[in-house]
């Protein structure tokens, strides 16, 4: 090798070497995101344990869950009732069988 070759394979080098030293500061930034996302989830997690366990102590009131439920499936543009249940209401015209179901005490 004369020296223009080894200057030139030097220079290649030199910009390979800066190119996956950018590639690594990448993903070194990657992972920072990533381990701060999974330190702020392992967080919150935690949090929601523990707000479930204190819920379970309490013990549960009962609630409207399912007609709650129901109500935002109809708003959603879908049949509540027994007839069409589950299919998309056309235009979200009215069903007189939904709300029937849906005023139901």
């Amino acid at each position: 090798m004369d020296k223009k070759e080894l200057f030139d394979a030097l220079d290649d080098f030199s910009q390979n070497l800066l190119t996956t030293l950018a590639d690594v500061d990448a993903i070194k930034k990657h992972l920072q995101s990533v381990i701060d996302e999974n330190t702020r989830l392992r967080l919150e997690n935690s949090k929601l344990r523990e707000r479930l366990e204190k819920e379970d102590k309490i013990g549960h009131k009962p609630s409207n869950f399912g007609k709650e439920n129901l109500e935002n499936i109809y708003e959603d543009g879908f049949h509540i009732c027994t007839y069409e249940y589950g299919k998309r209401r056309d235009n979200d015209e009215p069903c007189m069988f939904c709300i029937e179901l849906l005023n139901r005490d």
